[in-house]
């Protein structure tokens, strides 16, 4: 019953982020953008899933997807939380060494630094299989040395350092095996390049280039031999996170166009009365509402340690997420005419930023893929 019925810590939790986020203006730059997410940090929204010997707020994915839907539905989304305390730091609380947990941990809770992840290629794309950055140890000193390139890598100028996801050779197979390490923003030869999108986000997107970056033993988060298990404790949550984006994301534009509809008249009559206006925003409530059920689900599936029925759930939920937020704004802007497409009321600039929600960080196909493999058992086409 609890992914179906919130708790009253839960609801309470709800009503707080919401009413901190509606009093913080629109974060339309990088300067709004850091002041929200430090006041946010302060009240323990930030690093409520991470653990509390670290200075976190010892809760799970299920509350901090939470506080990012509810910032989102304020008009205030948080991208970098997908990033810093969804992937990198569940990825450190689970694997990291005691020294890595207690040098980024408290920091992450605390707002005072940020970690992105890079994962994505050029030529990789959702294959992670095919990722061709590489790490070889320096059999002179036990160092790392990092090599490759990383696309689509969110809030790198923000970042105190990127997670990187690498390959080593196994000894055994000489195939190569992902691992994760802890690369500083000023490490000789990481280089980056900002993307030019056409995209209106406080958070920009990178382009990393790893020129031999050496790093030193410790920059390894976990075991050398379970980088797969590692990546996905730290993908599930992305997914969850992500999906929560997109309902925030929805339910934002929802809401102004909810106003619009009461308020505007035409023929004596508020245009939300007319079926044609008030049916389609109601199935994009529904669609909202039956996407956070399956957010719900994955994220508690997830705290309760089970991480392969999460991954399918957490999927599913990225899939309807996506899929929910696009149709919202899209009906919003719809419903608003020509002041759908103004500054003024800033629906526009949704109609892209929707999209990354049915794109990243894996596209609805491969959602499909997954579900059509994993889940009904068919065969692969690849």
């Amino acid at each position: 019953m609890t992914t179906l019925i919130e708790s009253n810590e839960h609801k309470s939790l709800r009503e707080a982020v919401a009413a901190f986020a509606k009093t913080h203006p629109h974060t339309t730059n990088a300067e709004d953008n850091t002041r929200l997410w430090q006041a946010a940090a302060k009240l323990g929204y930030i690093g409520v899933n991470l653990p509390e010997a670290y200075g976190g707020g010892g809760a799970g994915i299920t509350e901090l997807s939470l506080v990012l839907e509810e910032l989102g539905a304020a008009g205030n989304p948080l991208l970098m939380m997908i990033v810093s305390p969804a992937i990198c730091g569940t990825v450190i609380a689970r694997f990291g060494t005691e020294e890595q947990k207690r040098e980024w941990l408290p920091h992450l809770a605390d707002g005072t630094r940020l970690m992105a992840f890079g994962i994505t290629e050029p030529d990789a794309g959702s294959n992670s299989h095919r990722i061709t950055t590489t790490a070889r140890r320096d059999a002179a000193t036990g160092d790392w040395i990092l090599t490759g390139r990383k696309v689509f890598v969110s809030g790198v100028d923000l970042a105190d350092a990127t997670l990187i996801v690498g390959r080593t050779e196994d000894a055994r197979t000489g195939k190569l095996k992902p691992c994760l390490f802890i690369v500083p923003r000023d490490a000789p030869g990481f280089e980056r390049r900002a993307i030019d999108m056409e995209l209106n986000a406080v958070e920009r997107q990178f382009e990393l280039t790893l020129d031999d970056v050496r790093l030193p033993a410790d920059a390894l988060v976990g075991d050398e031999d379970a980088g797969l298990l590692q990546l996905f404790a730290g993908l599930n949550p992305e997914r969850v996170m992500t999906a929560a984006f997109g309902i925030g994301m929805g339910r934002y534009a929802l809401s102004r166009a909810l106003e619009y509809a009461r308020e505007r008249t035409v023929w004596k009559t508020p245009i939300g009365a007319h079926q044609a206006i008030a049916h389609p925003l109601a199935q994009a409530h529904i669609d909202l509402e039956l996407a956070r059920l399956m957010m719900q689900k994955a994220a508690h599936l997830y705290d309760a340690g089970d991480d392969v029925g999460a991954g399918e759930a957490a999927n599913m939920a990225k899939y309807a997420a996506g899929e929910a937020c696009v149709k919202a704004v899209d009906q919003a802007v719809h419903t608003l005419g020509g002041n759908g497409l103004t500054r003024e009321f800033g629906l526009a600039r949704l109609i892209t930023a929707s999209r990354v929600a049915r794109i990243a960080p894996v596209s609805r196909e491969m959602i499909l893929n997954y579900v059509s493999h994993q889940t009904l058992g068919l065969p692969k086409s690849y």
